[in-house]
């Protein structure tokens, strides 16, 4: 079957236009026909990076930049997307890809720092991201610090000067001369006062001895009579303690209410009431008392005088006596 010249033309255009655009990626370092994994990071700024720029892993090239587009939710955030050609390498999931500078010139490239995860990325996943502070800001954040002392510094010099424009202008030169004068005239009398001192100090030199002599003496004693002073001491505590461990309030309190008890007794023994009252203030108990004393004695006397009247005591027995018959 003989192909049409038109269809040889198309053909041809087609494949020029396909190998245009392979060609055109190839520049670029994307190649159409390989396998290589690529990842995304989102990034609110760049910092310069392109496409083409190298991805590396401790600072060895396993990919490269492919293209860098604004994310569509209007945002402002850029997205990355990169490739990785290491086929066997494995990258783990909390890997982050932080832009860095490459070289001295503002070179940027992407460093993927591994992480620890078991899981590992799979092809077209994002990864976390950050971005190296750039050289102008790492020597900001150091002369920041130096920045802020020197100010202070400079504030400080300043309040220094001021206040040493003001010790010396007229008025403060005078009031330093007045004060080192007024220290000055103090010292003097301070001088004089010791000078009196020393004098009174020579004329009662032996009044001083002798005080010294005193007190010496004293303290010796102290010393001598140091166990006999502990000892007056603990007893002192001990009665102490036990004045204060007795309740001497409830004791006083009760001897005063025995003592107005006794009181109300006595008056009513003096007021005749009661049995002792009776017997204290009437005489009548005494006197019926005194006359059965009396016929006690009586008694005892006629029975030693006349004991057979109450004891009849026989050998034989007892005789009866003749009704009739009277002693």
């Amino acid at each position: 079957m003989k192909i049409r010249k038109e269809v040889k033309i198309g053909f041809i255009v087609l494949l020029t236009i396909g190998l245009g655009i392979w060609g055109a990626q190839y520049l670029k370092g994307t190649n159409l026909f390989d396998d290589n994994r690529r990842f995304y990071a989102i990034y609110d700024h760049v910092d310069g990076l392109s496409a083409s720029n190298p991805v590396v892993i401790n600072g060895y090239k396993v990919g490269q930049v492919e293209s860098i587009n604004f994310l569509q939710d209007f945002s402002g955030k850029l997205i990355v997307k990169f490739t990785v050609t290491e086929k066997n390498f494995r990258l783990p999931v909390d890997t982050k890809a932080k832009i860095i500078s490459s070289d001295l010139l503002g070179s940027k490239s992407i460093d993927l720092n591994l992480g620890t995860s078991e899981e590992e990325l799979q092809n077209l996943d994002t990864l976390e991201s950050s971005i190296e502070a750039s050289l102008t800001e790492a020597v900001n954040q150091q002369i920041a610090p130096l920045k802020r002392k020197a100010e202070e510094l400079i504030s400080t010099v300043d309040s220094a000067i001021i206040v040493v424009q003001s010790i010396f202008n007229k008025q403060a030169r005078g009031d330093i001369g007045a004060s080192f004068t007024s220290i000055r005239n103090s010292l003097e009398a301070f001088e004089k006062t010791m000078n009196r001192v020393d004098g009174l100090v020579e004329q009662e030199q032996e009044h001083i001895a002798a005080i010294f002599q005193n007190v010496e003496s004293i303290t010796k004693n102290l010393s001598r009579n140091n166990e006999r002073l502990t000892q007056s001491l603990e007893n002192i505590e001990a009665i102490t303690d036990s004045l204060a461990g007795a309740n001497l309030k409830q004791t006083v309190n009760n001897a005063s209410y025995a003592m107005e008890e006794v009181a109300e007794v006595m008056e009513k023994i003096n007021q005749g009431q009661g049995s002792l009252g009776q017997l204290i203030n009437n005489d009548t108990l005494y006197t019926n008392l005194e006359a059965a004393a009396n016929d006690l004695d009586q008694l005892l006397l006629d029975m030693r005088l006349n004991p057979e009247r109450y004891v009849h005591f026989s050998i034989f027995g007892r005789k009866k006596k003749d009704p009739a018959k009277k002693d």
